[in-house]
């Protein structure tokens, strides 16, 4: 009998042990999974580059089918004046209009994490106003693009001014 209560003793001992091991590995997991997952693709910062560049080409082309499948629907979108637009004001604002005579964005710089990138620019552009007559900007933006289903999406737009070149 006493080496019956012996060996359950030690089977729930090595259960007990088997269940602790489990729930390690089980933590360990749990933490290194999502730290792997959240590793940048290494063609992600060329894929930034392309979405912001086909996004200004959205712009100058007043395209708001394109533009509205860009932007997140939680897209906010600020203005160097600190006007602050949603998608669907972001959206209206260029969809069917010819709102750039030129729109140039020059020292790029994008920083990937995970599914989020951080992309800056110097924006130059030259407006069409509607009494047709025209402005120039020349601001900074900073940009955040969430990857979503595969593709980057712009999340957030701020710009401040620039002195005048």
């Amino acid at each position: 009998m006493l080496k019956k209560n012996v060996f359950k003793s030690g089977h729930i001992r090595s259960r007990r042990r088997l269940l602790a091991s489990a729930a390690a590995g089980l933590a360990v997991s749990a933490v290194i999974a999502p730290l792997t997952d959240a590793r940048a693709a290494d063609d992600d910062p060329q894929q930034v580059e392309k979405a912001v560049n086909a996004l200004r080409d959205a712009m100058m082309a007043g395209d708001g089918a394109t533009l509205r499948a860009m932007t997140m629907d939680q897209l906010t979108y600020g203005h160097s004046n600190s006007r602050l637009e949603d998608k669907a004001a972001f959206v209206a604002s260029l969809d069917g209009k010819s709102a750039f005579k030129a729109l140039d964005l020059s020292d790029h710089s994008i920083q990937v994490i995970g599914d989020v990138a951080v992309a800056r620019h110097t924006f130059d552009s030259v407006n069409n106003l509607p009494d047709g007559k025209t402005n120039t900007a020349h601001i900074r933006v900073l940009q955040v693009w969430k990857k979503t289903d595969g593709r980057w999406k712009l999340l957030a737009r701020q710009a401040s001014p620039l002195p005048a070149a």
